[in-house]
């Protein structure tokens, strides 16, 4: 049994591709083919871009050891704020994008201040701020849908990259692929390290590559790759490199694994915290901009259940609900596994109430997981 646990522990990520494939698998067979079109993988991976957005900040937050329950609510909240914004005072895009930001920023800094700060528990300030959101979001909406928003706001949920872009950007993800294996190889010979296996890091450069390929193939079938999609790319990228190449990076997991004695190396705790939460303010704004661009509206019910969706997804993907261990892609590729399942089961017209059984079935499991694993460490 032990050996079965840590060779989870060791390839949880290819345990949870594995995992992914199966469920494809199985709603292809159920659907006869037809969750496997491009068609429908486009709309899966545009559904799941807003649900990986927020994953994106939440993952940081507990990797740092806190909870954040109001990103569900401030989704509604911001989205709500960006449609007024476009079809009542017609504000362009570019500065109607600030604004929510600037908004999500604040809003994010102000939860951070009082967990960080003023030690009310982060469980509490989620708790407090996903009642008040949500009340405020019906009170400027007067709980009447806002539409229609302007095409150009709708093209960010809803628009596609053209072919040729597509193809562009999987050659130069391809190339940015060839390019950290060189410099990984480079560094560690540099550094007197040993060096991975040539035939291990080739292989892996072909895998990512076969995947790039069938990745901008299938949805160059359909219409292209949506823009919500490219979004999250560039997010994947982004914070990928923020946790693994920079000093605030390693202070989130410090912070998360011993925050004492973190604290007592000199590294303000407290600060670190505080940006945590205003990043996860921020990645509230644009998921709800592209959640109200998506829907072509705003809506006063937006966001709902979607903190549990953005926890589920870091969870499944590997992170730990004690903090210190977790990983951007990790989250993105659990948010694939909450998607999935939704997509597949609407698909099959699921009752509601079982697809809410069974996404609560898969959290505690991947949870039982996470603590079976470490335990086995120990």
């Amino acid at each position: 049994m032990n050996q079965v646990k840590q060779l989870f522990t060791r390839y949880k990520m290819l345990a949870l591709v594995i995992a992914i494939a199966f469920i494809w698998l199985f709603f292809s067979w159920q659907t006869e083919g037809g969750f496997l079109t491009p068609r429908n993988l486009s709309n899966l991976l545009r559904q799941m871009s807003i649900t990986g957005i927020l994953a994106c900040g939440m993952v940081l937050v507990i990797i740092s050891g806190e909870i954040d329950l109001s990103v569900g609510s401030l989704l509604g909240l911001l989205g709500g704020v960006a449609a007024i914004l476009d079809v009542v005072y017609h504000v362009p895009l570019p500065v109607n994008l600030a604004i929510v930001a600037l908004c999500g920023l604040l809003i994010g800094l102000a939860n951070g201040c009082m967990t960080a700060y003023l030690r009310i528990p982060s469980f509490i300030v989620g708790l407090g701020g996903m009642l008040a959101f949500r009340g405020i979001l019906l009170g400027i909406t007067g709980g009447t849908t806002i539409a229609p928003v302007s095409p150009q706001l709708v093209y960010v949920g809803q628009g596609y990259l053209p072919p040729l872009a597509g193809v562009t950007l999987g050659v130069l993800l391809f190339a940015l692929t060839l390019f950290l294996t060189w410099r990984q190889r480079h560094n560690r010979a540099l550094h007197g390290l040993a060096a991975h296996s040539l035939v291990r890091d080739v292989l892996r450069v072909v895998a990512i590559g076969a995947v790039l390929a069938g990745f901008v193939y299938t949805l160059n079938s359909y219409d292209g790759i949506p823009v919500p999609v490219l979004l999250l790319l560039v997010l994947l990228g982004v914070f990928s490199y923020i946790t693994s190449q920079t000093v605030f990076g390693r202070r989130i997991y410090s912070v998360g694994s011993n925050m004492e004695a973190t604290r007592l190396s000199g590294i303000n705790v407290q600060a670190v915290k505080l940006w945590i939460f205003g990043i996860m303010g921020v990645m509230c704004a644009l998921a709800g901009l592209v959640n109200t661009a998506r829907l072509a509206a705003g809506s006063p019910s937006a966001g709902n259940m979607g903190e549990l969706d953005a926890i589920a997804a870091c969870f499944i993907g590997g992170t730990s609900m004690r903090g210190g261990s977790g990983t951007v892609y990790g989250a993105l590729l659990g948010a694939l596994v909450i998607t999935s399942l939704d997509n597949g089961m609407s698909m099959l017209d699921v009752d509601s109430y079982w697809q809410m059984i069974v996404k609560g079935s898969i959290l505690v499991l991947a949870v039982w997981v996470d603590v079976s694993t470490r335990t086995g460490r120990r």
